[in-house]
C-alpha cells in the first residue's frame, strides 16, 4: 500500500547520510538577552539532509534539542519527526514563522533563535548576515537582515544629496 504524503510527514525520518557540517555562527556569549542567537546557512532546502548537522552543533552548545519550528515556506518538504543520534526531534513547520528564522529548544528549556541564510546566498553575502546575526549588541530582526547587509553603505556608494538633504542617485556620466 503506497503512502501519501500526509503519511509520509507523519513518520519518523532518518537520513540515510552522516550529519553534514553545518555553516553555524553562533553569539559567542550565550547570552539570554540577544535578539538572535547566530546565523545557519544551509547547503540546500531538505530538511533531512540539512537538520541534522545543525541539530548537533547546537546540542554541544547550548544542550540537547527537542523541537525545531521552521517557516512552512522554504523547504522541499516537512517532516514532523526526525531522528537524530537515537533521539526524536518533532518538527513544526507554521506559516506565522518568518522563512528567516529557526527556533530550536532545547531540553534544559533554552531557547535558540537562529537567521536562515538562504542556500543560494552568495558567499560574502551569506557571511555577512551570520555575522551580523551573532553579534551580542545586534537589534536587526531575522527577515530584516539579508536587506540589510545587501544594502550599499551610503558614505562607499557615489551617491549625492539633493537640497533636502535626501539621498539621490547617481550621477550617470556620458560616455563619449
Amino acid at each position: 500500500m503506497p503512502t501519501t504524503p500526509y503519511a509520509r510527514n507523519r513518520m519518523t525520518i532518518v537520513s540515510l547520510s552522516a550529519p553534514s557540517n553545518p555553516r553555524l555562527r553562533m553569539e559567542p556569549t550565550g547570552s539570554p538577552r540577544t535578539l538572535l542567537d547566530g546565523g545557519w546557512w544551509p547547503r540546500s532546502t531538505d530538511p533531512v539532509a540539512e537538520l541534522p548537522g545543525l541539530v548537533l552543533a547546537i546540542d554541544t552548545v547550548r544542550g540537547p534539542i527537542t523541537r525545531l519550528v521552521l517557516s512552512a515556506a522554504g523547504w522541499d518538504t516537512h517532516p514532523r519527526r526526525l531522528g537524530v543520534a537515537g533521539r526524536v526531534l518533532r518538527l513544526g513547520y507554521f506559516a506565522s514563522q518568518p522563512a528567516n528564522l529557526l527556533t530550536a529548544l532545547c531540553a534544559n528549556g533554552d531557547r535558540v533563535d537562529l537567521l536562515i541564510v538562504p542556500s543560494h546566498t552568495a558567499d560574502g553575502a551569506a557571511d555577512a548576515a551570520m555575522i551580523l546575526a551573532a553579534t551580542t549588541d545586534n537589534l536587526v530582526h531575522a527577515q530584516h537582515i539579508p536587506r540589510t547587509v545587501s544594502t550599499p553603505n551610503p558614505q562607499t556608494a557615489e551617491h549625492t544629496r539633493d537640497d533636502e538633504g535626501e539621498l539621490a542617485p547617481p550621477r550617470r556620466q556620458a560616455i563619449r
